[in-house]
């Protein structure tokens, strides 16, 4: 029996493991992995090469693109800036993108420092808005150590000029530079509040309740002062200021109208809870009822609503005297019709413990000292 010769393959001796570099993975080798992605390839451009020492399982430590080069895309935000700018050709990086820092931080440009305020300012240029002149009041209360409020009654009255120009206009606007001259007068003026009495006419159209000043201005002048008005006030614009019309009379009526710059005295003469007298002289003609007295005085009604007593007598024989507490529109009209009278001519004698004395239609004077209402 023949004898078979059995032998082994020779076992060929083991070669050292490869670098990783030697064999392309099989990311690389597949078709259209890097060069139909160019997002993917710039992450495998900027990724670490995996070493054969780390140990199975565990990832390889990230990698970070350099800065100013996007992670997704491997584009970089700007140009490099050439190592020698004087070398660059006419179309050089501009500075905002030689700026190292991030992008955002390189398109806000410079940021303003305090040496750099201070030499725009000391340029001469403005920034923002132009700053308005100074009105004159705060200039002059700035410089004698007043309130607004006395500057403009100083302002008003004309005592205060401006480069020598007196200026009277409230809210004028001045350089600060102005040379401002205060006339001794205004030192020794104290702030002074004032209520005046003038006699409204009967064809005379008075202002509104709600009157401005130049309503007001039109009836209280310095030409139609009463002239033996005994009030020691010298007649000022600034007594005009603020002057408000306390109670009204209607245009077919006349007598006595009052203005004041007291907000409390105005109250007390306007205010619907009123409990200032008023008393009035009334003409008029027909033939009273015989029980037209006694309701007059108390026992009418008007609206369904009935009239509180009222003070009614006679003064003459087509005079009557009414003194009412607080009256409607067209109150003793309405009354005197009840009772078979036609009112002729109402006038308004006295408010309170104020009268209207001998002060003549269309004349007006200053309240006194020993008067109140």
């Amino acid at each position: 029996m023949a004898k078979r010769d059995i032998s082994l393959p020779a076992q060929q001796p083991a070669q050292p493991d490869s670098p990783a570099t030697d064999h392309p993975s099989a990311a690389s080798e597949a078709p259209g992995s890097s060069e139909d992605h160019p997002r993917r390839a710039g992450k495998e451009r900027f990724a670490a090469p995996r070493r054969t020492t780390d140990r199975p399982g565990k990832p390889a430590k990230k990698a970070y693109p350099p800065r100013g080069i996007a992670r997704s895309t491997g584009a970089r935000a700007f140009r490099p800036a050439p190592e020698n700018p004087a070398d660059g050709d006419a179309d050089a990086t501009p500075a905002s993108a030689q700026h190292k820092g991030p992008p955002s931080e390189a398109r806000q440009g410079p940021r303003a420092t305090p040496q750099r305020e201070a030499v725009h300012e000391a340029s001469g240029q403005t920034r923002g808005l132009a700053k308005e002149s100074p009105r004159l009041s705060k200039l002059v209360s700035q410089l004698a150590q007043c309130s607004r409020r006395e500057a403009d009654e100083w302002i008003e009255n004309g005592w205060v000029s401006v480069d020598g120009v007196v200026v009277n206009r409230l809210g004028a606007r001045v350089n600060p530079k102005a040379k401002i001259k205060i006339k001794e007068i205004a030192s020794a003026h104290t702030s002074e509040s004032v209520s005046i009495v003038f006699n409204k006419p009967r064809d005379l159209p008075g202002p509104p309740a709600e009157a401005g000043r130049e309503a007001i201005a039109a009836l209280i002048r310095a030409d139609n002062r009463w002239s033996d008005d005994p009030s020691p006030f010298t007649f000022q614009a600034s007594h005009l200021r603020g002057l408000a019309q306390a109670g009204k009379l209607e245009a077919d009526e006349g007598g006595m109208l009052a203005f004041t710059q007291e907000g409390s005295v105005a109250r007390r003469l306007s205010g619907g809870d009123s409990r200032l007298e008023k008393e009035y002289h009334v003409r008029v003609e027909g033939e009273l009822a015989a029980d037209g007295l006694d309701l007059l005085r108390h026992g009418l009604s008007l609206d369904n609503v009935k009239l509180p007593r009222a003070q009614v007598s006679w003064l003459s024989d087509q005079q009557m005297r009414f003194v009412l507490l607080a009256g409607k529109k067209g109150q003793i009209e309405r009354m005197c019709e009840l009772v078979g009278l036609q009112v002729t001519d109402i006038k308004r004698v006295r408010i309170g413990s104020v009268s209207l004395g001998k002060l003549p239609p269309g004349q007006w004077r200053y309240l006194r000292e020993d008067e109140r209402f």
